[in-house]
């Protein structure tokens, strides 16, 4: 938590601060089971997850790294964007992890473009990729979101 958010909290009262943490939980765990149901769906059955490895951005997006029944260790991000996944092997850590679905979904925006230009659903989903590519970013560069990351 940073210092914004304590003192955020310090402002409510025991109430409202209960709420906050509880309202956190919840997001936590529905990020999370989105992230196995996506891996399930694409076939891969995770086995642990790695808790320390995982970041939260509440509430905003979640990186979660699992490590799969197949043996290979998986980025999943979710939260309010395109709920996605990749080999641990592309990012070292959550925050190169969030650079390369950043990067990823504005190739896959480009693509789209290219093919599905006159569909509007295909156009307003690239708009999605590239506007949620962005904010990733901006997450990614601040430097006080990463503070107390181990390199």
């Amino acid at each position: 938590m940073n210092t914004v958010e304590q003192k955020q909290l310090k402002e409510l009262t025991p109430e409202e601060q209960e709420q906050a943490k509880q309202q956190s939980i919840a997001w936590q765990r529905e990020c999370f089971q989105n992230a196995q149901k996506h891996l399930a769906e694409k076939g891969v059955m995770p086995k642990t997850l790695l808790e320390k490895e995982s970041r939260f951005i509440a509430p905003l997006c979640a990186l979660w790294k699992f490590k799969g029944q197949d043996g290979k260790s998986y980025w999943v991000i979710t939260g309010r964007l395109p709920t996605d996944h990749a080999l641990a092997s592309v990012a070292e850590n959550a925050r190169d992890a969030l650079r390369y679905f950043s990067l990823q979904w504005q190739l896959k925006a480009d693509q789209i473009m290219q093919i599905g230009g006159h569909d509007k659903t295909k156009v307003d989903f690239a708009n999605l990729l590239i506007n949620r590519a962005h904010g990733i970013y901006e997450m990614y560069e601040k430097e006080q979101l990463w503070a107390n990351e181990v390199n």
